[in-house]
């Protein structure tokens, strides 16, 4: 069966507490509106991308709103993911996205804020 170039399958999560905590602790960071990024590269390995996605409750807090924030990122990142994992050669990088605005953005912003971050990491690898 064919899987979807676009999917976003549950390997591509970042769920492991060590990974996260690497990722915190180890990672560079920057700002595009209206998100925060953390990235974190380690060379020498099985290349993949993981990715974590989060919306604060400190600035949202309906769950209904975190989660519309969360689905637009998922699905910007989903569509756009192609620039990472062609840059990524030999190299497992860790990837947060952390939503830091206060209004509720279109998807369009959404989605050119997350090809900008996308492309700001790839030219670091």
């Amino acid at each position: 069966m064919m899987q979807h170039p676009h999917a976003l399958r549950p390997s591509e999560r970042l769920r492991s507490l060590g990974a996260v905590r690497r990722l915190f602790q180890h990672g560079e960071g920057g700002f595009v509106f209206p998100f925060r990024y953390v990235c974190y590269a380690e060379p020498d390995v099985e290349p993949s991308v993981e990715v974590l996605f989060s919306v604060p409750k400190k600035f949202h807090k309906r769950a209904n709103r975190r989660n519309l924030l969360r689905r637009r990122t998922k699905e910007a990142y989903r569509l756009q993911k192609q620039l990472l994992t062609n840059h990524c050669g030999q190299s497992n990088v860790d990837l947060a996205l952390i939503y830091s605005s206060k209004e509720v953005l279109p998807y369009k912003t959404i989605a050119h804020a997350v090809r900008r971050i996308l492309e700001n990491v790839a030219g670091r690898l």
